[in-house]
């Protein structure tokens, strides 16, 4: 149900690759809630997903393809962006994330360096990136908010998903440090959600995720949060209903990251 929180808000969409990645979900809900968007992701994800078909459906919103980790492409992408708009810009998603480590079968303690360093560039700097661009080029409006995705990796080991779990810690310090400048400059608030493991693309290449989805599903009180679910508490943080919330991790995991262990996962261990 459609309420308009974001009725003439204008914002910028990174990640989506298919239905179902999160970043598809919320530009999908931040048209229904009055946004105008941009659909932006790297040019080997635009040829391998199906983001035109996304944008049909976003009031056919301009995609225009930026390597995240590259300071000129999202330079192109905030101007560019901001010429189709006519003005600044109130919201950024950040959804993005890849370990070349992981894709390559690379076991956390016999790492690959140079891979270890791609994922880091690609899954968390690039969100400093992002913000060190739109914020040398003035792009966005005070109060605006931008939001990157992470996982509870950022705070408790889950083997398999590797290096991936030091990108989100980096991704989360950023938005503490990059969420103090901005607010201080220019009041834009920055925070990251930590959402339930979700079947997405990305998410199931990692070794082990359907146990980890399990785990997850029987540990929380309230079950997993579904890509739907994150897409409309994505929603509420570009609302101006939030507007004094910044720098913050906000776990939403239907209560996981807060439960040691639930009656389901100890009588599955006493069966």
């Amino acid at each position: 149900m459609a309420n308009q929180l974001l009725s003439g808000k204008k914002g910028i969409i990174f990640g989506a690759l298919d239905e179902r990645s999160i970043a598809w979900k919320v530009a999908l809900r931040a048209v229904e809630e009055g946004a105008e968007i941009v659909l932006s992701n790297a040019p080997v994800a635009l040829r391998m997903g199906t983001i035109k078909e996304l944008a049909a459906q976003c009031n056919n919103a301009p995609v225009i393809g930026a390597d995240a980790t590259s300071i000129p492409d999202l330079e192109n992408l905030f101007n560019q962006a901001t010429e189709h708009f006519g003005g600044k810009i109130d919201f950024v998603l950040h959804s993005i994330g890849m370990s070349p480590n992981v894709r390559k079968g690379f076991a956390y303690d016999g790492t690959n360096y140079d891979n270890f360093l791609k994922t880091l560039d690609i899954s968390a700097l690039s969100f400093h990136k992002v913000m060190q661009t739109a914020k040398k080029l003035d792009a966005l409006n005070e109060w605006a908010s931008v939001l990157a995705l992470s996982y509870i990796a950022a705070q408790r080991t889950f083997p398999g998903y590797n290096d991936m779990g030091d990108a989100k810690a980096l991704l989360e310090s950023i938005a503490r440090s990059f969420g103090y400048s901005y607010g201080f400059a220019k009041k834009v608030r920055v925070n990251t959600i930590s959402q339930s493991p979700v079947p997405t693309t990305a998410g199931s290449g990692v070794a082990g995720f359907d146990g980890f989805y399990g785990y997850a599903e029987k540990m929380s009180p309230l079950g997993n949060a579904s890509a739907a679910d994150c897409a409309n508490y994505c929603i509420t943080l570009f609302s101006d209903l939030t507007r004094m919330v910044t720098m913050q991790n906000l776990f939403h995991d239907g209560g996981f990251s807060f439960t040691g262990v639930s009656e389901g996962v100890v009588e599955r261990f006493n069966q």
